[in-house]
């Protein structure tokens, strides 16, 4: 099961909520609760609201489907922060001019997903008595040619090739 959300213009700039971000990418969902619950940094506060709506959005797909899903098995898949909007003000400066201040923004996107389960080790094949033991000893089998030894060129050759 996949889920995604996104939240789009939160009023942070991306560098600083990528620290965060960079926390919990690829970490279990509740890993990634309790890493956000006790960050010191204010972008923690909005992604944990986005990684908590990614959750509730895979709980509502399981449901739709009528599939068991166990929330503490979901993972933080895929957790990226981009660039939003910059808004622009100014304020007051010295004789008469105005300064620029840029506002930044960002948008968050989180998928949780819950890994595949693992597949069951493939029965061995039988193997053919004598062909594994002449394998192992670096005898070809019976009937497989022997590899073509590789001709080189005598010192002789090589001086009529260079006239």
């Amino acid at each position: 099961m996949e889920a995604r959300a996104i939240q789009r213009t939160v009023r942070q700039s991306a560098r600083k909520m990528r620290l965060v971000v960079d926390l919990i990418r690829g970490r279990a969902v509740p890993e990634a609760y309790a890493i956000l619950r006790f960050s010191k940094k204010l972008a923690a506060k909005q992604i944990h609201k986005v990684l908590k709506s990614a959750v509730a959005n895979a709980e509502q797909a399981a449901q739709r489907q009528n599939e068991p899903l166990d929330v503490d098995r979901l993972r933080v898949q895929y957790a990226v922060v981009n660039e939003g909007p910059t808004l622009k003000r100014f304020t007051m400066a010295a004789m008469g001019r105005g300064t620029p201040i840029k506002k930044r923004t960002s948008h968050v996107e989180i998928r949780v997903a819950t890994p595949p389960a693992p597949t069951p080790p493939k029965a061995p094949t039988p193997e053919v008595p004598g062909v594994a033991k002449a394998a192992a000893k670096g005898k070809p089998r019976a009937g497989a040619k022997a590899p073509a030894k590789k001709r080189t060129k005598t010192a002789k050759q090589s001086k009529k090739a260079s006239t």
